[in-house]
C-alpha cells in the first residue's frame, strides 16, 4: 500500500514539474520556433520599398519611359517633377552583425531611415532560439559585456516577433544611437542575452 502511495506521490510530483517547466518557465518555446516575414517597413513619408536604392531606375529605361509617355500624350517625367517634390530615399544608416550570447544568433541588424527622423531597426537573414518572454532591446552596453549590463541602460522596442525571419522595429525618434548602439535579444524572465549586434554607422 506505502508502495502505490509512493508511486503516486511520484507521478503527481512529475506531473507539477512538468506544467512548470512548460507553464510557468516557458521551456516549450524551445521547441517551437516562431517565424516572422516582414516586408522593409513603410515610412510616413511614404517611403518604402519601392524607393530602396537597388530599385533604381537606369538611364535606358528613363528614355524609354519617357518616349513612351510622350507618345501616349503623358506629360514627360521632368514635367511631373516640377509638380511633385522629390520622394525620401530609404538608406542604412547603421549595422551590424549578430553574435551568440547565452544562445547561437545570427543575422545582421540594420538601421533605417529616410532623412526625416524617423527609423526602423530591421533583422534580416536572422535566426536564434526561441524562448519565454524575449524582448528587443537597444543597449548602451558593448555587446560584449556582462550579461547583467545590457538592462542597466536600455531602450525596449517591444516583444521580439518570431526568432526566425525579416522583422521591423520603429525607434522613438529621441533615441540617440550613439549611446544606445547595442541590440540585443533580451530574456526578461530569466536576464539573458540570446545574441547582439553592435550598430556601425554605414
Amino acid at each position: 500500500m506505502n508502495k502505490r502511495l509512493l508511486l503516486g506521490a511520484a507521478g503527481a510530483g512529475l506531473v507539477v514539474v512538468g506544467y512548470l517547466a512548460f507553464a510557468v518557465f516557458g521551456v516549450h518555446t524551445l521547441f517551437i520556433d516562431d517565424k516572422a516575414n516582414e516586408d522593409i517597413p513603410v515610412f510616413a513619408s511614404g517611403a518604402g520599398a519601392s524607393n530602396m536604392p537597388s530599385d533604381a531606375m537606369t538611364d535606358d529605361d528613363a528614355a524609354e519611359m519617357n518616349e513612351f509617355m510622350a507618345d501616349e500624350g503623358t506629360p514627360f517625367v521632368d514635367e511631373v517633377d516640377e509638380v511633385m517634390p522629390d520622394m525620401p530615399e530609404i538608406v542604412i544608416e547603421a549595422s551590424g552583425s549578430f553574435v551568440d550570447r547565452s544562445h547561437p544568433a545570427v543575422g545582421v541588424a540594420e538601421i533605417l531611415g529616410d532623412g526625416t527622423g524617423q527609423r526602423f531597426l530591421r533583422f534580416e537573414d536572422f535566426e536564434t532560439d526561441n524562448g519565454p518572454d524575449l524582448n528587443v532591446y537597444l543597449s548602451s552596453a558593448d555587446p560584449d559585456a556582462p550579461a547583467g549590463e545590457f538592462d542597466d541602460d536600455f531602450i525596449d522596442l517591444g516583444d521580439l516577433k518570431g526568432n526566425i525571419g525579416p522583422q521591423n522595429y520603429e525607434i522613438p525618434t529621441d533615441v540617440d544611437l550613439g549611446r544606445y548602439k547595442t541590440v540585443v535579444i533580451w530574456c526578461v524572465r530569466f536576464g539573458v542575452a540570446f545574441g547582439a549586434a553592435e550598430l556601425m554607422a554605414s
